[in-house]
């Protein structure tokens, strides 16, 4: 079991309510790698009325094109084949295409009505804003709740493990910087610690010579003047 659609397609932000509309009940369908898996699935479920599913076995799901769909895509306010406003893996293609290959995403509700009656209520057709005409001539649309959104919610899921990505690397590097720093005002600590032992050395140095002087300039004085005492003598 590979997962479920709203799991393995991406969209732009712009796309997403037409896709999630386009979409329905099948974003929910379970995607398997084969037949085989899912039909132990279904087996499961009824053993322990667990309720019912849809599954797409990869190895069974297959898309059918619509020649009025590729004629459309040149009408005005089309914006293309649902199927190729979404990313997946290129595995996954033709599930895409079988859920979303036959709509056309138009940009207003207007151009999708104007595209409808043009080509006698055939198509399949979503708005950016997500009503949505079917075949024969209905149209659905109003207001979505805030949970229904399953791309949305995956899409913000992503850009906030991004965000949290991009904050735990900034709360690295800042960590990794008042180490630094740290380190930095211990080296500085030992630096002024050092420059204080020199001072007092150089303190000490500065005071003995200045004993030095003033003893040699005491003994000249005294010399001097015991040579002034002799002369005076004689």
């Amino acid at each position: 079991m590979i997962g479920v659609v709203a799991d393995i397609i991406k969209v732009d932000k712009k796309y997403e309510t037409a896709i999630e509309t386009a979409l329905g009940g099948n974003i929910q369908n379970i995607v398997t790698e084969d037949e085989a898996t899912a039909k132990k699935m279904i087996s499961f479920l009824k053993e322990n009325r667990l309720g019912r599913a849809t599954f797409l076995p990869l190895t069974s799901v297959s898309a059918k094109s619509n020649p009025k769909n590729e004629n459309c895509l040149d009408e005005i306010g089309v914006i293309g084949l649902a199927n190729k406003l979404v990313k997946c893996e290129s595995k996954y293609d033709e599930v895409a295409a079988y859920l979303l290959g036959r709509v056309l995403v138009v940009d207003t509700i207007d151009h999708a009505i104007a595209l409808a009656k043009k080509n006698h209520y055939s198509l399949h057709i979503v708005t950016l804003e997500g009503e949505y005409l079917s075949p024969g001539g209905s149209m659905t649309g109003g207001a979505f709740k805030n949970t229904s959104n399953l791309l949305a919610r995956n899409r913000e899921i992503e850009e906030l493990e991004v965000s949290v990505a991009k904050l735990e690397s900034s709360i690295s590097e800042q960590r990794n910087r008042l180490e630094d720093i740290k380190t930095a005002q211990s080296l500085l600590a030992e630096d002024i610690e050092a420059n204080k032992a020199e001072i007092q050395e150089q303190f000490i140095l500065q005071n003995t010579a200045k004993i030095n002087v003033n003893r040699a300039t005491e003994q000249k004085n005294e010399s001097e003047n015991s040579k002034i005492e002799k002369t005076e003598f004689n």
